[in-house]
């Protein structure tokens, strides 16, 4: 089964109220079906990208040929591009995926109250999702199956770097929700990358669209937040940071910061800022800055680091605020924990932070007072990942406060309703 195309001259937002129309149904016939059913789809889905590789992996290169006329950076590219170890891992995605608990149906808590009434609060699904992402096709899948398993249905609309990718992708998803009589468009892509489309899903489809789930740069994320009129999980930019207190495992340290900045830089789970205690930056620095440099990592340190590393290049303040997602770091010593807290709290977007050290109360300290969604204590911020956190996949990092926060997996995307069951109980 092909993306539904409109036929020409067609009306914008009639064709994407159709497609709300559509997900709306999807969604029911979604939530009522069986978690085996859910299950048995989401292997067919795997099955069925594994067999269209081809075609996926075609259309990629079509992409990434695009995009380097388009001048895409490395960055960019590497987010954008397939191959075939890649794709075997976007199958391996939805399998795992597959394998989560089904969280629909779930009973969350449940009480007597006085009267006799037994209360009971119970996991349903959300509704229709409208995701709005860039360039990395991985996100087609991973959304798709993180809807499917939670029985929601969902409105894609990728950017156009991916546009070729994803179509191919969703292609091979619609195919296996067929064949195993489970409603095609719970998974449905915006055929056009024409930006008026992005408004419409942002307005709600006439009351069709429950939630949006931007992924993307910080402009992308910032028109969501301020157009829609339906309710956002928002996952803003990750200015990542490491932190390396006076306390830290000097070994450790430099495998965690190295893998933390370069394992892959064009993720949100890089790490952008480095501070280090000042307590010991005179004698790990150094080694910290030359294990980065033989990686091919460039370093842009404030004063006080250039001062121990006079090769590093000065940061600016607008190093402190920028997601490289290439790599490049920023540097800054400070003055213990307290100076990497107040660094972080004026720079962080939210999104993950990391403390390396072998003081239990330091790192208590930092989970306790530093306020973004992922922390970590000797580990890479890499590990910001909802397949990391064995949740399969996730749509993004939400970095609100509001229903989701961290990974959005299968889990986020329920809400709740409650089942009062009585005995001929009236209220005096």
């Amino acid at each position: 089964m092909t993306v539904h195309t409109p036929p020409p001259n067609a009306d914008l937002a009639e064709t994407l109220l159709a497609m709300g129309r559509k997900a709306r149904a999807a969604s029911r016939a979604l939530g009522k079906a069986t978690a085996a059913d859910r299950t048995r789809g989401l292997k067919a889905i795997a099955t069925a990208i594994r067999a269209a590789a081809p075609d996926i992996l075609a259309a990629n290169a079509a992409d990434m040929e695009a995009g380097r006329t388009k001048g895409l950076d490395a960055a960019m590219l590497d987010r954008l591009a397939l191959d075939a170890a890649r794709l075997e891992g976007i199958a391996k995605g939805v399998e795992a995926v597959a394998a989560l608990p089904d969280p629909i149906g779930k009973e969350l808590a449940r009480w007597t109250v006085p009267s006799g009434l037994d209360i009971a609060r119970v996991a349903v699904p959300l509704g229709v999702i409208g995701i709005i992402y860039e360039s990395r096709p991985n996100v087609t899948a991973d959304a798709g199956a993180l809807c499917i398993r939670s029985g929601n249905a969902a409105i894609l609309r990728c950017g156009s770097e991916s546009a070729r990718s994803s179509r191919a992708l969703v292609d091979a998803m619609r195919r296996a929700l067929t064949d195993e009589g489970l409603p095609a468009d719970a998974v449905q892509l915006v055929p056009t990358q024409d930006r008026e489309a992005v408004g419409h899903l942002l307005a709600g489809l006439d009351g069709q669209v429950d939630v949006i789930v931007p992924r993307g740069g910080r402009s992308l994320v910032e028109r969501v937040q301020m157009d829609a009129r339906v309710p956002v999980i928002g996952h803003l930019e990750g200015l990542c940071h490491v932190y390396v207190d006076g306390a830290a495992d000097p070994d450790k340290a430099v495998a965690v910061v190295v893998n933390a900045k370069m394992r892959r830089t064009g993720i949100c789970g890089a790490a952008e800022t480095l501070l280090v205690d000042a307590a010991i930056a005179g004698t790990l620095l150094p080694v910290l800055a030359s294990a980065l440099s033989e990686a091919g990592c460039e370093l842009r340190g404030d004063e006080r680091a250039r001062a121990i590393v006079p090769a590093m290049n000065a940061a600016t303040d607008k190093d402190w605020s920028t997601e490289y997602l290439a790599p490049i770091l920023a540097v800054a010593v400070v003055d213990g924990i307290d100076g990497a807290i107040a660094h972080i709290a004026r720079w962080s977007s939210g999104h993950t932070e990391a403390i390396l050290t072998e003081d239990q109360a330091a790192a208590g300290r930092f989970f306790a007072e530093v306020d973004s969604a992922i922390l970590l204590h000797n580990a890479s911020t890499q590990f910001a990942d909802g397949g990391e956190f064995g949740m399969g996949a996730e749509i993004g990092i939400a970095t609100g406060r509001i229903h989701a926060r961290g990974p959005v997996g299968a889990e986020q995307l329920t809400t709740y309703k409650y089942l009062v069951r009585g005995t001929g109980q009236v209220r005096s």
